[in-house]
């Protein structure tokens, strides 16, 4: 019997999507993804159509897909993948042994066991993975603990979660549930239910603007034509949070953002939360650090995180960002300067590009207190309060 579907969460926040969505041919060798829709499984780097994240499944070996059902891709022959050079086969031997332990390994214990220094192991695992073997295992353990504390896929307390997914103590896996969840364990198995959000729409010369705030900080600013539109994107992203229209205590955030969409270039003193993967926090980072005024290519990007062949999974990473021009992917362009797919569409990206051109000289933007979380649960029927 094949798997059922993951959740779309779990999936994006393997660092294995991000290789397939690159069609990274160093990872070929490393592992295979299966699909559950049409029984296949691939290489990495298969040319493919990409998959839907929530019907692919992610195996060891061809071996691994096989007894759990899939049959092999008649376009990139993933039976007959070969490992590429003894690195690859090292590296892959990792990922399995870090996926295996309950806890966390130290870079001494991988390096140990590839028989390789630590330095020589932290370097060519980087290189193949794009991430270090600690933010590979932290990625690991997040996406196990939110597979756990699903109640579709785990069972059991939310104390026996969170020692299945590798943590040695409850009390740590809550210390850190805010970066890893964004709420509490056992709020993350509700759904998300008790989250409180204040939100408020307003207008400005981009159209449409959503602000939405968490009580960390902001979590949402959306651009669009549509007020009612953005109003239901908030309420997938935040499927069982209470939302809340904001009050007059909310009308000087609202003022604050909608400044700073008109004129980027004058910074945002605000505190965000920003909740996604470990891929796309990364990216996100790089982005924030681009002044006002300046562009980046994709490619770019990818070589600053340390992922060259990333390209695509770092376009997606932009086009998954809900906090608009506060981490500024309008700034991204293709390699020729043209510009590229912009979430809220090109027309708003010329204009955030033309005004920042026209305000003069780069300006350093002025430093926000981020909180960086992952998403919340998003496949329940949302809810709404307006006050």
């Amino acid at each position: 019997m094949r798997p059922r579907a993951n959740k779309t969460g779990s999936t994006q926040s393997d660092p294995r999507w991000a290789d397939v969505l690159a069609r990274n041919t160093q990872a070929d060798g490393r592992f295979v993804y299966a699909v559950r829709t049409t029984g296949i499984y691939c290489r990495p780097s298969c040319s493919a159509r990409r998959p839907r994240p929530e019907n692919v499944t992610f195996h060891a070996d061809a071996a691994a897909a096989e007894r759990a059902g899939f049959r092999p891709c008649r376009r990139c022959h993933p039976a007959a993948a070969t490992q590429s050079t003894p690195h690859v086969a090292l590296v892959a031997r990792a990922c399995r042994e870090i996926e295996r332990c309950d806890t966390i390994p130290s870079l001494q214990t991988l390096a140990q066991a590839a028989g390789i220094s630590p330095f020589h192991f932290h370097r060519i695992f980087k290189a193949a993975t794009g991430v270090t073997p600690r933010a590979y295992a932290m990625a690991h353990r997040e996406r196990r603990l939110r597979a756990r504390l699903d109640p579709r896929q785990g069972s059991g307390t939310v104390t026996e979660a969170i020692y299945d997914a590798g943590f040695n103590s409850s009390t740590r896996a809550y210390a850190q549930a805010a970066d890893i969840l964004g709420m509490t364990p056992s709020t993350w198995r509700a759904g998300g239910a008790a989250t409180r959000i204040r939100f408020a729409i307003a207008r400005c010369t981009l159209g449409a603007l959503l602000i939405a705030h968490s009580g960390r900080g902001l979590c949402a600013i959306l651009l669009g034509d549509d007020p009612e539109a953005l109003l239901q994107d908030l309420q997938a992203r935040f499927s069982e949070a209470e939302l809340i229209g904001g009050d007059a205590d909310f009308e000087r955030v609202i003022a604050q953002v909608v400044a700073f969409v008109e004129a980027p270039q004058i910074g945002l003193d605000l505190p965000l939360d920003i909740r996604g993967t470990a891929f796309q926090r990364r990216v996100w980072e790089v982005l924030r650090k681009l002044p006002a005024g300046t562009t980046a290519s994709y490619a770019e990007i990818a070589r600053r995180i340390g992922s060259p062949r990333a390209t695509r999974a770092v376009a997606s990473a932009c086009a998954a960002n809900a906090l608009a021009v506060a981490i500024p992917c309008h700034r991204v362009v293709c390699s020729d300067g043209s510009l590229s797919g912009y979430r809220w569409g090109i027309e708003r990206k010329r204009q955030l590009l033309a005004r920042e051109a026209a305000a003069g000289a780069p300006h350093a933007p002025r430093p926000t207190r981020p909180r960086t979380n992952v998403p919340a649960d998003r496949n329940s029927a949302g809810k709404r309060k307006r006050d």
